[in-house]
């Protein structure tokens, strides 16, 4: 045998190796939210929730999308829990107006930094700490709920044994790559959560929709384990307290949040850098499952052109073609499940974008991370 030969049939078993971790993904994981149905409650039973909100500077965000959680369809007794930490502009004026109107908006104002409390942590703290009730149910200012059905979708997946709810948090469609590549990649990152969820594997939650029980956060001791890391929030601590058991995931498209994406390239990859710092406190199962998809996702393209030219273009196609045809039956049905269908279009531009997108973020995994509030 020849060294090009050899070379090639390397190429061709890498090739078929990384797309068969992808497939373990896509028939494990990812298939069972594709073909995922949220089953009905015969009898659903309210309870009292306690929305908690924190915004510094977001006095335009709350003009905008306080009142879709305050005009919110619930029945039962709740309140929202508006912690304004630090505001500089006119959010305090701004909230006090609305109090005016509605009486079960519950303000709180910080007027001095936590130290040694980097992030939203310390308010988000005070919010939950001051709530009345157990149900908690986060968001942020810059985040709308999707319908006035929000708060009574995310509660109602509650059970004896559920203490933590994982929903979904969208941004707004608006033209432009920018705003598809940003909406790709939330829909991409909820895919795996909510996928793993199901599988018994919870591992992280967004912030703009995410509902927990305050017993949860006390017997925790909140957020002290993790105070030192500026983010995560909301996906570190559930990282760190949820369990095959005490969670749930809720997809329907009125208990979705929108938010508004970013409006540059730049401030959309300050953000994912802030949020890929946190993963590497991920737990050790959770960093070696999401690294070898990714891993695997990565070098499909590389492996596969190789493949094609070095060695045999047909087999490389048809092993090419196993992978493309299951990850594009999956990917659809979950773009419809999420409200998310018009990116399916883009599919294979989507698929190949991914490649640039691990070599950008990478080096997020051993960076520092910032120190922004938000």
């Amino acid at each position: 045998m020849t060294i090009p030969y050899l070379l090639g049939q390397t190429l061709f078993i890498g090739l078929c190796t990384a797309i068969a971790i992808q497939l373990f993904y896509y028939l494990f994981f990812f298939l069972r939210f594709a073909l995922y149905q949220s089953t009905s409650k015969q009898i659903n039973q309210e309870q009292p929730v306690s929305v908690i909100i924190c915004a510094r500077d977001e006095a335009d965000n709350i003009v905008r999308n306080l009142p879709g959680v305050l005009v919110q369809d619930y029945k039962t007794t709740h309140e929202i829990v508006l912690v304004n930490d630090n505001s500089v502009d006119e959010s305090k004026y701004i909230i006090d107006e609305f109090k005016k109107s509605f009486k079960n908006l519950n303000h709180i104002e910080l007027t001095q930094e936590a130290k040694l409390i980097a992030g939203k942590k310390f308010p988000l703290s005070v919010g939950i700490k001051s709530a009345k009730y157990e149900t908690l149910l986060l968001t942020d200012a810059d985040c709308v709920p999707a319908s006035e059905y929000w708060i009574q979708k995310m509660q109602d997946a509650y059970d004896d044994n559920t203490e933590i709810v994982l929903g979904y948090g969208a941004y707004h469609k608006k033209p432009g790559l920018l705003n598809k590549l940003i909406r790709f990649e939330t829909f991409h990152t909820a895919l795996q959560y909510l996928s793993y969820t199901l599988a018994g594997i919870p591992y992280m939650g967004v912030g703009r929709n995410l509902s927990y029980k305050r017993e949860v956060f006390l017997r925790n001791k909140g957020f002290s384990s993790i105070n030192q890391i500026p983010s995560g929030d909301d996906d570190l601590f559930i990282n760190q307290v949820a369990n095959r058991k005490n969670t749930r995931i809720v997809i329907e498209k009125d208990a979705h949040t929108l938010s508004e994406p970013k409006r540059t390239w730049k401030s959309w990859m300050n953000q994912k850098f802030r949020h890929y710092t946190t993963s590497k406190y991920y737990k050790p199962k959770h960093k070696f499952l999401l690294g070898l998809y990714s891993f695997s996702f990565f070098f499909i393209y590389p492996l596969f052109i190789a493949t094609a030219i070095l060695y045999n273009w047909q087999l490389a196609l048809i092993a090419y073609g196993v992978r493309f045809l299951v990850q594009a039956a999956v990917w659809f049905f979950s773009m419809k499940k999420l409200n998310e269908k018009d990116l399916f279009p883009f599919f294979l531009f989507f698929d190949i974008w991914m490649f640039f997108y691990y070599f950008l973020f990478v080096p997020a995994l051993w960076k520092k991370p910032q120190k922004n509030w938000d």
